[in-house]
């Protein structure tokens, strides 16, 4: 049985897409659902989902509430929320989240840090 169901997301759920043939070097930062599908080195501050798909290179240290891996990432992972590494992800550096699922047949290199979650709506 798998954790990841983010199969059914789809292109519309994306409010931005970096496509196959786009290249981008820097930092990024955004707010609503962002899907990666080219290649990204730098940072990435993020306050909304962020998947990066097959085919996806991505090297760069990530903040983010949720990721999810189904491509390359090579840097460090901090999530508030979740980190999901799918049987096609390739994950090497170290993740921090409340939450972490890979599915097996995925690559981690890398130290895994589970931290108490600070959402305030799941406090008790």
């Amino acid at each position: 049985m798998t954790d990841v169901h983010n199969d059914s997301l789809e292109d519309e759920d994306f409010d931005t897409i970096l496509s196959e043939d786009i290249h981008f070097s820097g930092t990024l930062s955004f707010e609503k659902p962002f899907l990666i599908r080219g290649k990204l080195s730098g940072e990435i501050e993020a306050h909304g989902l962020l998947v990066i798909d097959e085919g996806a290179v991505v090297e760069a240290n990530i903040n983010a509430p949720r990721v999810i891996i189904r491509g390359s990432v090579t840097g460090d992972i901090t999530a508030t929320e979740k980190v999901e590494v799918a049987v096609t992800g390739k994950l090497k550096g170290n993740v921090s989240a409340p939450e972490v699922f890979m599915e097996t047949g995925c690559l981690f290199n890398g130290r895994c840090t589970m931290t108490e979650r600070t959402n305030p709506e799941n406090a008790e």
